[in-house]
């Protein structure tokens, strides 16, 4: 992606809140590969509140700069943890950070007990197709 305008503030580098909104763009398409998208999560009766957030600032992103935001689903049976990176042109690590999300049963609003058992067979789909995991 390509640094916004209005992400950068008046000291000329993106707002730190920004970041967590890149986050977002790159989970909901490492979602959407295992076919776990926001109609699919919402038809499942499952939502996923988030329990936990960071980020760590290495190097400033400022306006114009093309970037490369990627996720990686590290946890997903019981919860949905991801790590993302943000690397400049060069490759460089700018921003690194990672969420963990909770399943809540959108009708109770109580805690789930895990994923729905769909999207873990996908994501178990993937990682064999990808050769990162025994079939």
């Amino acid at each position: 992606m390509r640094v916004p305008f209005f992400d950068v503030d008046p000291a000329g580098v993106v707002w730190h809140g920004r970041y967590f909104q890149y986050f977002e763009l790159a989970r909901r398409e490492l979602l959407e590969s295992v076919g776990y998208s926001y109609d699919e999560m919402q038809d499942s009766g499952i939502v996923w509140a988030v329990m936990d957030a960071n980020v760590r600032y290495l190097r400033p992103l400022v306006l114009n700069q093309d970037v490369l935001v990627t996720a990686c689903l590290r946890e997903w049976e019981f919860r949905i943890v991801v790590e993302y990176r943000i690397e400049d042109a060069a490759g460089q690590l700018c921003t690194r950070g990672r969420t963990v999300q909770g399943p809540v049963d959108a009708v109770r609003n109580e805690l789930n007990l895990g994923a729905p058992e769909f999207f873990i067979d996908n994501v178990r789909a993937k990682l064999v197709e990808q050769g990162l995991a025994p079939e």
